[in-house]
This record gives structure tokens, C-alpha cells and sequence, in this order.
């Protein structure tokens, strides 16, 4: 059984501090590194998708949210690499990417490339965006609290279809 975590960055594993730039400034959220530590011991494959509109803003650079990333895994303190795979969008909402979510482009090259089944794969994310990816590539979705925006006004959770966690690490704790 071939499964994986698509995992939101801001918001989801670490404090979404808008345009983070700084890895000085990276703060995990409480729970991060024991529910990756727990699925990556499940057998999940870890992948990160993160959109970076600041990029496309001129905020910062590629190699400011690389360096965050970094700061990120090294934060987790699990073996490098953390992630099987790391997809950043750094366009603005107003500039066409082929990746930048609500697109299931990323999921969908993922499940093909690692023969993942889809029905053991999820999005863990805070917002419609992350919702939204997971449900157009065919994947179940969590909600996370720990965004700006509270999901519970997510049309698919209201609808039933998202479940909601206080944060991932509760999230994990749930993977059988």
C-alpha cells in the first residue's frame, strides 16, 4: 500500500507569519515534528506544497523561501530529507500557474511518479486552497486550526466532507 501526507506549509507545520522571508522567524507549530516522526513510521511518504505569493510579489526571493524550508526540517530535527518531494508556487493570485493550489496539478504528478493510492493519500492544510487541491486531484482532506482563518467556515466542512484538527500533530495521531 503506496500512500503519502501532502502536507501546507504556513499555518499547517509552521506559524503562517505572512511573506516569512527570515528563517530566523520560523516557528513550528506544536505537534509538527511528532506527527511527521509518526507518519513517516507508518510508511506515509511526505510531500510539501506550498503556495508563496510573495515571491511572485516581489516580498522576497525563491532562495528566502528556501532557506525557510530549510530552517523548517532542520526545526523538525527528523532525517534529511524530510520531504519526498517539495513543490513551491511563487506566483502572485493574479499570475497563471500551473501548480499553485487550488490546483491537483503537484498531487496528481506525485501519485503517477510514486504509484500512490489515492485513496490513502490526504491534504492536511488551512485553508480553501489546500481543501480544494485535495478534492480536485480525488484525495481525502483535513483541516487544520492552526491557519489565520478558523476552516470550520470551509463550505466542505460544513458540508461534512473535510474533517476538522485542532493542529497536525492531532491530525497524526489518528493515521493507522
Amino acid at each position: 500500500m503506496k500512500r503519502a501526507l501532502f502536507l501546507d506549509r504556513d499555518g499547517t507545520l509552521i506559524v503562517d507569519k505572512v511573506y516569512l522571508a527570515d528563517p530566523a522567524g520560523v516557528e513550528l507549530v506544536p505537534g509538527a515534528a511528532e506527527g511527521l516522526r509518526r507518519a513517516r513510521s507508518l510508511g506515509f511518504k511526505l510531500f510539501l506544497f506550498t503556495n508563496q505569493s510573495g515571491i511572485g510579489r516581489g516580498l522576497h526571493s525563491i532562495e528566502d523561501t528556501q532557506r525557510v524550508n530549510a530552517r523548517m526540517e532542520e526545526l523538525l530535527g527528523l532525517p534529511a530529507p524530510v520531504f519526498d518531494a517539495i513543490c513551491v508556487a511563487p506566483e502572485a493570485p493574479d499570475q497563471a500557474s500551473p501548480y499553485r493550489k487550488p490546483s491537483p496539478r503537484f498531487i496528481l504528478e506525485k501519485i503517477a511518479e510514486h504509484a500512490l493510492d489515492p485513496s490513502e493519500c490526504w491534504m492536511v492544510g488551512d485553508s480553501a486552497a489546500d481543501v480544494g487541491a485535495a478534492l480536485s486531484a480525488g484525495i481525502r482532506a483535513a483541516a487544520v486550526r492552526t491557519g489565520r482563518r478558523p476552516p470550520e467556515a470551509l463550505p466542505e466542512v460544513i458540508a461534512g466532507k473535510v474533517p476538522v484538527f485542532t493542529d497536525f500533530g492531532s491530525f497524526a495521531a489518528t493515521l493507522r
